[in-house]
């Protein structure tokens, strides 16, 4: 049984990957519903949070269905990181997690996400005064180093854990590599499989069907997968994974009607999280991947973007389910 604090996550969790701009309630909704073991938030500015800026505060919501979940956190300043993780605490998640791994340049630029990549005492002392600060369980995201030279998170992950953390989630790239080319997941299987290290470890970078995630369990030992991209547009990945894990059978892909009815749901909850334009505007990304690989959707998708009032965007999907009723995924 894996576990985080008090949590139980389950023999071998699938988490719900941080992403800025889609990991907001409405996501984390669906995701919930088809499988999703652990939650995570948008990372939040630690900045933000001090100052009471809507936008960080806001992704401070968390709703008791979407339980066990995660809020992260980004920032540099050890001031902040501490006032924020009180702040965290209030909202009264199952876990503070802290992003060292986002590799944004705007985020990078202030030593933030990756950048504390290049200070790694910096960033052991960081964790220790977010973990001094909170009876929260605290959790680690990061990257295997910030470039080829320096993939030194075997190391890292141990200090990590010397200093308080209860579990780390590796994505298999450098901050320098950004998500190009293939995850490696060779060091974070050897993260895993250091006898020094007794804190769970989730491997992140590439999953992005059933069998690569067995292939991927079976060969390097993880406690568990955290899945982002592949999820975006196709929450049903979860229970996909999970079906296949205990069957080796592929369950059927969503039927037309079904992503129509998954993409409506996550408008409908766009709308009230965020209010009529935010949810409207905000929406707008997730429409190619909800209809990706239907033939000649372009026009619908297009339609999708450019309109504004949630009638004719419900009257819209409604024409996708009847055009391709009869469409079979192959």
């Amino acid at each position: 049984m894996v576990r985080i604090g008090e949590t139980e996550l389950g023999e071998f969790p699938l988490l719900l990957a941080p992403m800025e701009d889609v990991s907001d309630p409405p996501f984390r909704a669906l995701c919930k519903r088809h499988g999703a073991d652990m939650l995570y938030t948008e990372f939040i500015s630690t900045e933000g949070l001090i100052r009471d800026a809507h936008k960080s505060v806001q992704k401070l919501d968390i709703y008791d269905y979407e339980r066990p979940i995660g809020i992260q956190i980004f920032g540099s300043d050890l001031d902040a990181m501490m006032q924020s993780a009180r702040i965290v605490e209030q909202a009264q998640p199952e876990v503070l997690d802290i992003n060292f791994g986002c590799p944004v340049k705007k985020v990078v630029c202030k030593m933030a996400g990756a950048g504390i990549l290049q200070d790694i005492p910096r960033m052991v002392k960081l964790t220790k005064a977010v973990v001094d600060s909170t009876s929260l369980p605290v959790t680690v995201k990061t990257r295997l180093g910030w470039d080829e030279q320096s993939k030194y998170i075997v190391e890292v992950a141990e200090r990590l854990q010397d200093v308080g953390i209860h579990a780390i989630s590796i994505h298999g790239r450098t901050r320098k590599q950004m998500y190009k080319g293939e995850a490696d997941w060779s060091l974070i299987a050897e993260t895993k499989n250091n006898p020094r290290l007794h804190i769970p470890v989730f491997g992140n970078g590439d999953i992005n069907s059933p069998e690569k995630a067995l292939e991927y369990k079976n060969r390097y030992g993880v406690d568990g997968i955290m899945i982002g991209r592949a999820a975006i547009g196709y929450p049903w990945i979860f229970n996909e994974i999970k079906h296949f894990f205990k069957t080796g059978e592929h369950l059927a892909p969503p039927s037309i009607e079904e992503r129509v009815e998954a993409a409506k749901e996550h408008l409908r909850r766009s709308l009230e999280w965020k209010g009529l334009k935010l949810g409207v505007l905000e929406m707008r990304r997730h429409y190619t991947n909800y209809f990706r690989g239907l033939p000649g959707v372009k026009e619908y998708r297009t339609r999708l973007v450019t309109t504004e009032e949630p009638e004719e965007l419900n009257a819209i999907m409604d024409e996708i389910a009847v055009a391709y009723g009869g469409y079979v995924e192959v």
